[in-house]
């Protein structure tokens, strides 16, 4: 969720921080801060409100700091509950989750500290004032041994002339350049650092003058692997775009390319060969949010491709759920950050109850991929936007890729012709695609509920999902089948249908739903392949988008129009499409 950044050994070090920030800030943008350390001391300021609220913190100076970009969990979006937090000589930013913090709280008011803030974060810095005496390191590592939850840290201290960095299940990345540097997330340090390492669970980062030392939670030291910083997870801003997510849109099709060309270069075929000669008996694929409805996309073709049963899961479900012991299970994790942190469970929970664990992921150095045993690739590059647009369509053809590797003899060659031919059709649907008129009469209706058939259901719920993150417009994605029995009481004057029509075989009973909605005077749009236009539906429908059939990947080519109509929605109603009220990119608590 939230983003931290830390330098040191910089000359100004509050103008690399704001720069930092904003491009940390699709992790969270309720409020902002910055302390730098100077000859005066530790100068803290933070704020309510987007980075652009703290803009005033780039003339502090300093040569070493820290920052944050905040999603709210304990406490509302207030000046007070801003980090940093700073107490007894000590300035802290937290990503994650101080489970304990209550008990933490009571123990250390009961001592006499007075808290200024709702969050669980501040006890941090009242720990490290309680266990200092003169050694930063000793009084880092009692401080973290008492906190239980997820949490990444950055801590600047008065007498100290860089920072310390710690990591427990949210990620932290140091990297080397003209200084020392640390950070949520690889692009915020594009730029500033040539080499980058991530820490792992349980370790200590300390940048001082001679660079970084390392250690574990019990002192002792350890060693990280510097590598150059990957070139694909620069964002490269919004090249001329308004906004990043049709930015991000337009990137579809390279992403799909890039996506298949990561899959091969980097053997997973070969790895799929391997594992198809070890017996399994069933397929379970597991996201949240949009990588759940890319599990679900890939589901529906999987079981007929590998011929045992292949469910997808809500991952936040999952990992609570009692479950048997998992030999012979393929668990397949899906998330475009890696560090959902619900996903990351459930890989972690199945493959103690004996699964092999694969990971489909957009970023190669995230928690995800340490729990997997086989990584995938996904290859859509840096996505800002919060609203996933084109690691969605990269996350359905590197299943895609999965199921037919494992299928083996001719699927997989079959597949990367598909792919090849769905990103012409994704390009050909975002230069055609008109999407302007249903996104005008999304603006206008009550709710939009979206329906499909099949293959097309989770296209619906993913298109429900995009509509509602960047316009706030209220709405559900529905199997077709299911319309009559309830939600079609939901229908009036007021409402659009928007229906998802893909497959020629269910074409005529999605296009039936469509004569209902109409028949009760609902309003309705209709994406519809070539060749699944039935006799009077371009007629019956009030908006008709047509695109490109792939036969293999028909979520891919859908969502394209589907992702043009939710980000023309939000653009006609004023929203920030980037920046939806209440979310942040990377989910890394429950």
């Amino acid at each position: 969720m939230c983003g931290i950044i830390a330098c040191a050994g910089v000359r100004r070090a509050s103008e690399i921080l704001y720069k930092g920030l904003c491009d940390l800030e699709y992790r969270g943008y309720d409020s902002a801060g910055i302390s730098v350390r100077r000859e005066d001391g530790i100068v803290t300021v933070k704020r309510a409100g987007r980075v652009s609220a703290i803009e005033c913190a780039r003339r502090l100076g300093g040569d070493a700091g820290i920052g944050h970009t905040r999603w709210a969990t304990h406490g509302a979006p207030t000046d007070a509950n801003a980090h940093p937090h700073n107490f007894g000589g000590f300035s802290v930013v937290h990503n994650g989750i101080i489970e304990n913090y209550a008990q933490l709280k009571a123990e250390l008011a009961a001592r006499g500290d007075e808290f200024l803030s709702q969050t669980d974060s501040e006890v941090v810095a009242h720990l490290l004032a309680k266990y200092y005496r003169g050694d930063l390191k000793e009084a880092v590592i009692r401080t973290v041994r008492r906190l239980k939850g997820a949490f990444a840290l950055c801590i600047l201290h008065e007498e100290f002339g860089g920072f310390a960095a710690v990591k427990y299940r949210s990620p932290v990345i140091a990297g080397y350049g003209s200084g020392c540097f640390a950070a949520s997330d690889m692009p915020a340090l594009s730029g500033l650092a040539d080499r980058v390492a991530v820490l792992k669970d349980g370790q200590i980062a300390f940048a001082g003058e001679n660079g970084f030392t390392f250690c574990d939670f019990d002192g002792n030291a350890v060693s990280l692997t510097f590598s150059p910083l990957p070139p694909q997870l620069r964002s490269g801003g919004k090249a001329g775009f308004p906004h990043y997510m049709i930015k991000e849109i337009n990137e579809i099709p390279a992403a799909i390319r890039q996506t298949a060309a990561a899959f091969e270069a980097e053997g997973c075929a070969r790895a799929f060969a391997k594992l198809r000669r070890k017996k399994f008996s069933q397929v379970i694929v597991c996201g949240c949010g949009t990588a759940y409805h890319a599990a679900l996309a890939a589901a529906y073709g999987g079981e007929e491709l590998l011929g045992v049963p292949v469910r997808a899961e809500t991952a936040g479900e999952y990992r609570y759920r009692r479950r048997r012991k998992l030999s012979g299970t393929l668990f397949v994790a899906v998330s475009q950050s890696g560090e959902t942190a619900d996903t990351v469970e459930a890989a972690r929970a199945a493959k103690a109850a004996g699964a092999r664990v694969i990971a489909v992921t957009n970023v190669p150095y995230s928690a995800l991929t340490s729990v997997a045993d086989v990584v995938v690739p996904v290859r859509a590059g840096a996505e800002i936007c919060v609203a996933a647009t084109k690691s969605y369509c990269g996350q359905c053809a590197a299943l895609g890729l999965t199921f037919c590797a494992l299928a083996g003899g001719r699927h997989y060659g079959r597949a990367k012709r598909a792919l090849a031919e769905a990103a012409a059709m994704c390009a050909d649907a975002i230069s055609g695609c008109a999407a302007e008129d249903a996104a005008r009469a999304c603006a206008s209706a009550s709710a939009v509920y979206f329906i499909g058939r099949g293959a097309d259901y989770p296209s619906a719920l993913e298109g429900s999902l995009k509509l509602k993150e960047v316009s706030y417009i209220p709405g559900e994605g529905y199997p077709a089948g299911e319309l009559k029995h309830g939600p079609i009481a939901l229908i009036d004057g007021g409402t659009l249908t928007v229906a998802v029509i893909t497959d020629p075989a269910l074409a005529e009973k999605t296009a039936s739903a469509v004569e209902q909605v109409c028949a009760r005077g609902g309003r309705a749009a209709v994406v519809c392949a070539e060749g699944c236009e039935t006799a009077g539906l371009r007629g019956r429908a009030e908006y008709f988008i047509a695109i490109p059939r792939s036969e293999l990947f028909p979520a891919i080519v859908a969502a394209v129009p589907l992702q043009l109509i939710a980000y023309r929605t939000a653009v006609i109603l004023g929203r920030d499409p980037d920046k939806p009220r209440n979310l942040a990119k990377s989910v890394t608590v429950e």
